[in-house]
């Protein structure tokens, strides 16, 4: 039992190191080498994520994806300092692997809009959203977080001793 509780620590560290290391650099919207900056970042925080966990390879079902698409579109647009709904989707369907409709995401959006949470910006031939609530942004992505490891850490004690 000590043993998987080395593990399990080890494990956590990795996650804190993944969510706290790299750049915190600012950048401009529009500019495509901040964008391919973004997305270089979004692809090395899911590969750290996946290189702390003790699987092979790191994969969300659709059903998780979709029962926390408020908090990854609020990660996505955070990171990204604003994106619009086409960009947001095909974010969570290259860093998810999972294809969600536009009937899931734009609800969502407009909820959160609604919420006073994001803001939105009317473009030429799409809307923006960015955040408007940065404090209540972290504090539902650090709830969520904490409810899904020690979930996580429930069903990982419960393997141990299966």
């Amino acid at each position: 039992m000590r043993e998987d509780a080395t593990i399990t620590e080890s494990v956590l560290e990795a996650l804190s190191r993944a969510s706290t290391d790299g750049p915190s650099e600012s950048y401009s919207l529009g500019a495509s080498d901040a964008t391919d900056q973004r997305e270089r970042e979004l692809d090395e925080l899911l590969s750290q994520v996946d290189g702390a966990l003790p699987t092979d390879e790191l994969q969300f079902d659709e059903a998780i994806v979709k029962e926390n698409v408020d908090e990854i579109l609020l990660m996505l647009i955070a990171l990204r300092e604003g994106a619009h709904g086409e960009q947001l989707i095909s974010d969570v369907a290259r860093f998810f692997g999972t294809e969600l409709s536009p009937g899931t995401i734009y609800p969502s959006l407009h909820d959160l809009e609604e919420e006073d949470v994001l803001s939105m910006h009317a473009k030429v031939r799409t809307k923006e959203y960015s955040v408007a609530d940065e404090e209540f942004v972290r504090s539902s992505l650090e709830r969520s977080m904490i409810q899904h490891l020690a979930f996580g850490l429930l069903m990982y004690a419960y393997l141990s001793r299966y």
